[in-house]
């Protein structure tokens, strides 16, 4: 997938941006290159491949600082919700904003 210069001035109105013309092709000749190798790591068979949990592990054993997950505080909904001004089933309601 290769972007045109009319995807980076749709992508430059969108975005709000001011683009001198050697800004745009700047950014063209980036994102183009970012697809590419975007496209180059899709090429790869990672078939069978398990996803790694940190990068180091690839070539280093590493065990993860991860704490057991358990409660720490005790469940305060119906005091924080109190100053609320309405609430339902425990939800905070609150007026629509798009219709």
């Amino acid at each position: 997938m290769a972007l045109t210069p009319d995807d980076i001035r749709r992508i430059q109105h969108l975005a709000r941006l001011e683009l001198q013309p050697a800004e745009s092709e700047r950014m063209l000749a980036q994102i183009n290159g970012f697809f590419s190798i975007v496209e180059a790591m899709r090429a790869v068979d990672t078939t069978g491949i398990e996803p790694l949990a940190h990068p180091v592990a690839a070539f280093r054993d590493v065990r993860l600082r991860l704490r057991d997950d358990e409660v720490g505080e005790p469940n305060a909904r119906e005091e924080n919700q109190r100053s609320a001004p309405a609430v339902e089933r425990g939800l905070f309601l609150v007026p629509r904003v798009i219709e």
